[in-house]
Parts: structure tokens; sequence; C-alpha cells
């Protein structure tokens, strides 16, 4: 069995680093196009199915099998296309406080509005570019001034894509168990709109008293939910 971890968006695959630890398995964190190790590629050029296949890539390259794929955040929206590409490869899934729209509905479409307008204004040419005040207020609630102050150094610019494309959730419709990890003090993804997540997933809920980013502020508490699918 191996963890394969997929970040949100903002971030790279350096996010999981306090989690990786605590995992019994092997675990592979992919950066999604420009970010990392991947920083090369054109945010302005990025799609919604370019994540899908660099996450496949990486998976193949290391002929990994028995996966517990992990998306974290707007990885909700790509998590369903990976298993479109790899779904024999793939034994569980988990949803960490993940967004998931309406099929065929932006990830834009279910934000309040006012928030939306404020969004819409981050981006520029096909990118999105987090304030670091803005995300400290909705990352970083429950951590520490130096856990929060490592965390926001780690903020990268994004492909706007994650935001304004069209989502393809078909993946979902495939039977792979999934469980849904529920951050109660998540300021990023608040509870209505995890709770709209749920229902459309249909998924198994575990509950964690965190905030948006559990890999970093709390890695024991997440990687223990996540150990509990190594069989």
């Amino acid at each position: 069995m191996a963890f394969v971890l997929i970040h949100g968006a903002g971030f790279g695959a350096d996010c999981w680093d306090a989690l990786i630890p605590h995992l019994r398995a092997e675990a592979l964190a992919v950066d999604l196009p420009g970010r990392g190790t991947r920083a090369d590629v054109d945010l302005c050029t990025v799609t919604l199915a370019d994540c899908a296949d660099a996450v496949r890539e990486e998976v193949e390259a290391k002929d990994l099998r028995d996966v517990v794929l992990v998306g974290h955040s707007f990885a909700g929206v790509t998590v369903p296309r990976v298993l479109d590409l790899i779904p024999d490869r793939i034994r569980h899934v988990v949803l960490v406080s993940a967004v998931v729209p309406a099929d065929r509905t932006r990830v834009l479409d279910q934000i309040d509005p006012e928030v939306r307008e404020l969004v819409e204004q981050s981006i520029t040419d096909g990118v999105y570019r987090q304030t670091r005040e803005g995300a400290a207020a909705m990352l970083c609630n429950d951590m520490d001034e130096a856990t929060a102050a490592s965390t926001l150094d780690q903020l990268t610019d994004d492909s706007a894509a994650l935001l304004r494309e069209t989502v393809d959730l078909s993946g979902y419709r495939r039977q792979i168990p999934r469980t849904y990890v529920h951050l109660k003090r998540d300021q990023c993804y608040v509870e209505e709109l995890q709770q709209r997540s749920i229902a459309l997933l249909r998924a198994d809920v575990i509950d964690l008293d965190t905030g948006h980013m559990a890999m970093v502020s709390a890695p024991g508490q997440l990687a223990a939910v996540l150990n509990t699918l190594h069989g």
C-alpha cells in the first residue's frame, strides 16, 4: 500500500512534510504543475486535466498500486479526474476538507458572492495569488506563531483553473471507497461548504478538531486517520 498526497491551492508538495513521518506506509507527495518540482510549467496554461495527469505520471513512474489517494482542499476537483485515469491502482480515497462543487459548475460558483468578488480580484492573467494576511486568517487559526509563519512562507501562486474551470466529477461515480475528513475549525472551507461536499460525495465522515491545514497543525491526528486504512 502507498499514500499519494495531492495538495490544494496555493501550496506545493512540501505542505505534507510534517505528516509523512507519521504514516505507516510509503508516501508520495505530488507537486502539481507550476509548483515545486514542476515550477517550470507556466501557471497560466495549467488546467485541471494537467493536474490529474501529473498525479498519474508519478504514480505510474513508481508503479504504485493499492493506493490511498489523499486530496486536500481544492484537490477535491483533481481527485475525480485521477480516479478516471488510474482507477485500478486506487484502493481508497480520502478527502481532507476537500472542495467538491456540483458537477459541471465552477469552484467559484459555490463561494459566497462577496468572497467570490475578492477572489476574482486576486486572479490576474490566469494566476491566483493569495495575500499573506488573507491566508493567515483562513489557514492558520489553530497554529502557534512559528508554525503559522512557516506555513505562510510556503504559499505560492496558483493556476486560476482550480477556481474557474468547469469541474468534471464523473470519477466519483466509481465504486471506490471514500472518506471525508471534516475539519471542525476550518475558516477557509467553512462548515456549510464542507457539509455540501459531504452530501454530494456520500462518503464516510471522520471529524478532526483542527483548522484547514490539518497536515501542518495536527499531523499526528491526521496520520492516525490515514493509518487506519493501512491493511
